[in-house]
């Protein structure tokens, strides 16, 4: 399973891209970006926190569940997950591979510390409780790379897979949106669900359009 920013959306997380996407009004070089931070590590949390604040409210819609409940069911399912707003780990998926970071996790930049945060009081910039050193979000950032066990685990997952589905992504941020094509070419079956056709057709199976939430739990009825 992959999935992106339009599962979350249902929940009332605003995405990065589109009509209304957190990006049409900041400037990601300016907020998302290790040089930003360098700059300007309180400039950077302030919004950080106005972000947490947004999300602090969402709660997980039926399409975070009805994954929760698939992966209590079957062995052997991994969900991979372009999200960094914590909505799989709060509907009950126990191992999501986020692999663009979590926005409830914090990274000390000197002893590499992470550990889950999720109060909004924080300082801004926050310290290290252990080492005192500066605390950053702990998300891929623009110019960064993604974690590379992280990448491997999702790589393993997708070549092993005998299905995958994509939800809610329109799978063209690399290198998630090769995690199908690798899936495809090992002799996977491909499914996509979305508000809108596939752009490339050629690399899914089966394109079921509709709002994940609604989708989803009615896949998980009739398994």
């Amino acid at each position: 399973m992959l999935t992106g920013a339009g599962v979350s959306a249902e929940s009332g997380v605003p995405t990065f891209r589109g009509q209304g996407g957190i990006w049409e009004r900041h400037r990601p070089e300016d907020l998302a970006t290790p040089q930003a931070f360098a700059r300007d590590p309180a400039l950077v949390w302030r919004w950080y926190h106005w972000r947490r604040r947004l999300i602090h409210a969402c709660r997980p819609n039926p399409a975070h569940l009805a994954l929760a409940e698939l992966e209590a069911r079957l062995p052997g399912f991994n969900l991979i997950t372009q999200n960094v707003d914590g909505l799989h780990r709060l509907a009950g998926s126990r191992a999501p591979l986020e692999i663009h970071g979590n926005l409830w996790f914090v990274r000390c930049l000197d002893c590499g510390e992470r550990r889950e945060e999720r109060r909004l009081d924080l300082p801004a910039p926050p310290s290290c409780p252990l080492c005192g050193g500066l605390l950053r979000p702990d998300v891929v950032w623009f110019g960064e790379n993604l974690d590379q066990e992280l990448l491997e685990r999702a790589w393993q997952a997708a070549q092993e897979a005998e299905v995958m589905l994509v939800v809610g992504t329109s799978a063209v941020v690399r290198p998630a949106a090769s995690l199908a094509t690798a899936a495809k070419r090992a002799g996977a079956f491909v499914i996509e669900v979305n508000l809108e056709p596939p752009p490339n057709s050629s690399q899914v199976d089966v394109s079921l359009l509709g709002k994940a939430g609604q989708v989803l739990p009615a896949l998980l009825e009739a398994s």
